[in-house]
């Protein structure tokens, strides 16, 4: 085990994280869709309003946890507003409540104090928590074997090391010591991106892993989720996963192997336009949804919607800003893809429509470094892992919980590595 795990705490990730403000299931879903926009993952928190007899009152973990609904992302919307009846009524739609609309899970966020280890906090990931909940504190006296923790912007001593009781720091090796002063009510939230963006810093001391392949690690999770490209579009959230919240679109090739081709998930539909791209969910194939439909192409297949944009302005909800709303011919631009003017049809010259629409990949040979770099570069939650010698022939998929799985496993024998900084350099997708 990594010592960077044992002698590290949760309040050392904590350090210009802002204070969290809770999004309540009373709020609409056009509120919702301007939070995603700030959050990390593509989702936000959700929580319950604090019952009328606990205002002003100490509130502790566990009335906290109680009244944590779920974490509702971009695809969540999406799906929501595909809906026959809400294609119908969009103004409606938008003035729904979240609660409505978010998935309930209590299980996604877990409270904890600063001075949990990493290590701790890490296993809790891996279980399936996707949130942790730190109480903000004004001081804080943390525990580290080499250094001080910087907490609040400001240089601690730590208690241990300005005594110079090595007897005293052996002891805190096994056990972290928390005294800190918590500002009541006021917490901030660390996802996993927040971890994994942590530990990139700290290559060093996880070494041999972060070179080794992610084959060799046993890391590629096999068991995706696909759809065939020529399935409509809409069939994908019939089946769709929680973590990574994200499905696959291939091409059946003739020796049953799965091309991808691109993608259907959360991080994809993070900062789109939510009212064309729930149209396109509805009314496309999943292939025409991933790769773009351009209006040149379809202008006699695909009617003028209206999606209530501004007329001058860059709304992404699509409706607000007091403009006059105009008719919208459904385009790849739309949802936020990129595309080519001189694009053809679906099916034809489809590296001409690679760009923001194109799967996040690598190969089963990039090192667990490489692929981390390419995460958090893109801000994915995933990364799909493709065959070294093939094109685009889809193995698995790589989440966060599997980079989690492996930077704390125990290698039971010296991890073979021929890779160099260099050839770290040429793996990370820009």
């Amino acid at each position: 085990m990594a010592s960077v795990f044992l002698y590290h705490v949760v309040g050392d990730l904590t350090v210009g994280k802002p204070e969290m403000v809770e999004f309540l299931e009373t709020e609409t879903v056009e509120s919702a869709i301007r939070a995603i926009g700030e959050s990390t993952e593509g989702g936000i928190p959700v929580w319950k309003r604090r019952p009328s007899q606990h205002v002003g009152v100490f509130e502790n973990g566990e009335m906290r946890q109680q009244r944590f609904v779920g974490i509702l992302n971009s695809l969540d919307i999406v799906a929501f507003l595909a809906r026959s009846e809400c294609l119908e009524d969009q103004d409606k739609a938008m003035k729904t409540p979240v609660s409505e609309v978010v998935g309930p899970n209590n299980t996604l966020l877990r409270q904890v104090d600063p001075g949990t280890r990493l290590i701790d906090a890490l296993e809790m990931m891996k279980q399936g928590v996707k949130r942790l909940l730190v109480a903000k504190s004004v001081v804080w006296k943390g525990m580290s074997k080499r250094f001080s923790i910087l907490y609040n912007g400001k240089w601690l001593k730590n208690i241990d090391t300005a005594t110079g009781s090595s007897n005293n720091l052996s002891a805190n090796t096994n056990r972290p010591s928390s005294s800190s002063t918590p500002i009541r009510d006021k917490f901030c939230c660390l996802s996993r991106e927040d971890v994994i963006r942590f530990l990139i810093g700290c290559l060093g001391a996880l070494a041999p892993l972060p070179l080794s392949s992610i084959s060799s690690l046993g890391v590629i999770n096999p068991n995706y989720y696909c759809i065939e490209a020529s399935l409509p579009a809409i069939e994908a959230i019939q089946k769709f996963p929680k973590d990574p919240s994200a499905v696959a679109v291939v091409e059946r090739m003739p020796d049953g192997q799965c091309k991808i081709i691109g993608d259907i998930s959360a991080t994809k539909l993070w900062k789109c336009d939510y009212l064309a791209a729930a149209w396109a969910l509805a009314n496309l194939s999943a292939g025409q949804f991933v790769m773009g439909v351009e209006d040149n192409v379809t202008s006699r297949s695909l009617p003028d919607f209206d999606v209530n944009s501004t007329v001058g302005g860059d709304d992404k909800l699509g409706n607000g800003g007091g403009g006059l709303a105009r008719l919208k011919k459904f385009s790849s631009r739309s949802i936020g893809f990129f595309s080519n003017n001189t694009s053809p049809s679906f099916g034809v010259s489809r590296s001409m429509y690679r760009g923001r629409s194109a799967p996040l990949t690598c190969k089963v040979t990039s090192s667990l470094a490489a692929v981390m770099a390419q995460m958090l570069s893109h801000r994915a939650t995933h990364v799909w892992v493709i065959e070294d010698e093939s094109d685009d022939v889809l193995v698995g998929v790589l989440g966060y919980a599997d980079i989690l799985v492996a930077v704390t496993k125990l290698p039971a024998a010296p991890i073979p590595s021929n890779r160099s900084s260099e050839a770290f350099g040429s793996e990370i997708q820009t």
